[in-house]
This record gives structure tokens, C-alpha cells and sequence, in this order.
């Protein structure tokens, strides 16, 4: 079944894509709004009980209408749940427009316009940047985006799927990364300010729960890229950018299609009160400058090898769970 929601949602999601600005996310932001304002006294026990309200109860609900629509209706209502679930958590959509504009300005020269396009974007200041450095945050930004939304709520829902706790596993990865950085969001506003305890529970459960996803979408991009590069970026230049998972994904990216990455980091610009608060892949406040890669000066060609390189490893997981599904099945 996992293998057929997750086919029906990113066929929807390509059709019809969520829009920026929809009342789940809103619901969500309230969400994570309440449970801070009611629970964060600012002790560490505080910080860990908000956490669990904000992201596994949403979770344990979305699994107790699965497993309600299962036992009385049948699966194709719980498939069709499991399609919603994905489709509000899962997808291209929410982010490959700002990479299409702006692949679409360079590849006509137009590195101005390229410049505003990843500005607006990330809210970043991007006014000085050579072409060659345009092309490189595009990448970064583009391949973190879709591991988070993509890769690694493939990941999660896979995993728990094969027990029965597929839309748990979809639920709890996106809150995991949102309520993360959306806390921190909120410290910058300084509105109903989140406690540091608070801050660092869902920083440390972040960092735990896209550790598997992380190494996964690394092992995948290896596959359809140049493996031995991958996994040696992987193994020797992931420790030079300053998170570790993201710094696993960059460094296979970079290996699998021979492409400096790393170096200064782009600084925020725009008032917190202008920040996007939801979706993954946005430029943090508090990113920090890294060490460059080994590999080509990067170029407008490596974006089209990047869409390839993506594209590719989403095969490579449909192959992957259209396998494990007819194993199942004949067995």
C-alpha cells in the first residue's frame, strides 16, 4: 500500500500543488504556537513534554484514523488517508519553482534577475555574487529542500510503513524539522519567545531523527551519481559544513556530480516578521561559512545534472518499494 500512496500523492502534489499560503500549514503554525505558549515553563522536562505534544500528538492522531479508517471502512479509505498525509507533507512542489526561475534567468544570462529571484527566495543578501556563486547556493539550497521534503518523508513513512505506522512516520519527520526551526523563528520575532530548553529539545530530537534520512538520501544520490566520489565526499569533506547531516548530503551531492560546494555563507537580510516560517530549505540566520568541496567550479550545466541526480533517486525509491510491495504480495 505504501508504494501506492506514495505514487498517488506525488502525482497529485505534480498536478496540483499546495499553495504557500493554505490553512493546514496555518493550523500547523497555531499548533505549535499553543503548545509553546501552554507548556514552556523553560525547564528541560517542559521543553521535552512541548515537544512531544507538538509533533507525536498530531502523529498519533493521523496513525488512529489510519488505523480507524483500516479496521471499519477498509484499505482503500486508510490508502486514501495515507494519500492525503503524504500529499500535505510530501512534495516537489512547495520549492522546484524558485529553482526553475532562477536555472531560467542564468541559462538566458540574466544574472540580475537571478540575483533578485534568490534573494527573494531565501531572504538573503545576494547583490555581489559572481555567477559561478549564484549556481552553488542555488544547489545547496535546492538539495536540501528536497530531502526534507521529499527523500526524507520517503524515508520515515517507509520505515514505519512496513509495521503499520506509515503516516506516523510522515508526520512526525516534517513537525520535527518545522517545529525546530519555527521556534527558532519565533525567538527572532520576540513574540511569546521560546525558552532556550524548548530550542534545544527540538533542536537535538531534529538532529536524531534526520540522522537515518540524512545517510539514506546520501547512499541514494551515490547510486545514481558517481558512487566512489559520493562516498568518499561522504566519508573525508562532510564534516566541513557545520550541521552534520546536512553536511552528509552536500558532500554526496558534490562527489556524485563533481561540484564545488561549501564556502561563505549567504547572510539574511529581510525582518524576522518577513522570513518564510514553513517550508524547508530556507536560508537560517544563523548559518554558518564552510569549506569548499573538492570539485568543479559550479556552473549552470550542474543544475540540470542536480534535476537529473533527484529525479533519478525518486526512481530509485519507487523501484525500490515497488519491489518490497510485490514481495509482499507474492508472499
Amino acid at each position: 500500500m505504501s508504494f501506492f500512496a506514495i505514487l498517488l500523492a506525488l502525482l497529485i502534489e505534480q498536478a496540483r500543488p499546495l499553495g504557500r499560503s493554505n490553512p493546514i500549514h496555518a493550523g500547523l503554525r497555531a499548533w505549535a504556537r499553543t503548545a509553546s505558549r501552554n507548556f514552556d515553563a523553560g525547564k528541560p522536562q517542559h521543553g521535552w513534554i512541548t515537544w512531544g505534544l507538538a509533533v507525536l500528538f498530531p502523529a498519533l492522531v493521523a496513525l488512529a484514523i489510519h488505523w480507524l479508517l483500516w479496521v471499519f471502512v477498509g484499505w482503500p479509505a486508510a490508502m486514501l488517508w495515507n494519500v492525503a498525509v503524504l500529499y500535505v507533507t510530501l512534495g516537489f512542489r512547495q520549492f522546484s519553482h524558485h529553482f526553475t526561475d532562477i536555472r531560467d534567468a542564468l541559462e538566458e544570462g540574466d544574472e540580475a534577475r537571478a540575483r533578485e529571484l534568490l534573494a527573494q527566495w531565501q531572504q538573503v543578501d545576494a547583490s555581489e555574487l559572481p555567477r559561478s556563486e549564484i549556481v552553488r547556493h542555488v544547489i545547496e539550497y535546492s538539495v536540501l529542500a528536497a530531502h526534507r521534503h521529499v527523500f526524507g518523508v520517503l524515508a520515515w513513512y517507509s520505515v514505519l510503513a512496513a509495521v503499520g505506522l506509515g503516516p506516523a512516520g510522515a508526520v512526525i519527520y516534517r513537525l520535527a524539522e518545522f517545529v525546530s526551526r519555527y521556534w527558532r523563528y519565533r525567538n527572532r520575532v520576540g513574540q511569546e519567545a521560546v525558552s532556550e530548553a524548548l530550542q534545544r529539545a527540538a533542536a537535538q530530537t531534529w538532529t536524531v531523527i534526520d540522522w537515518l534520512p540524512a545517510r539514506l538520501t546520501a547512499l541514494v544520490f551515490a547510486v545514481v551519481g558517481n558512487f566512489e566520489e559520493a562516498i568518499d565526499g561522504w566519508r573525508y569533506h562532510a564534516q566541513r559544513f557545520p550541521n552534520d547531516n546536512d553536511g552528509v548530503v552536500l558532500a554526496a551531492t558534490a562527489g556524485a556530480i563533481n561540484v564545488r560546494l561549501g564556502g561563505e555563507a549567504l547572510k539574511v537580510t529581510a525582518l524576522p516578521s518577513q522570513l518564510p516560517e514553513f517550508s524547508a530549505g530556507e536560508a537560517d540566520a544563523e548559518s554558518a561559512d564552510s569549506d569548499s568541496t573538492p570539485g568543479r567550479e559550479p556552473e549552470v550545466a550542474h543544475l540540470a545534472q542536480i534535476v537529473g541526480l533527484v529525479w533519478r533517486s525518486v526512481v530509485v525509491w519507487m523501484v525500490l518499494l515497488a519491489l518490497l510491495t510485490l514481495a509482499r504480495l507474492l508472499g
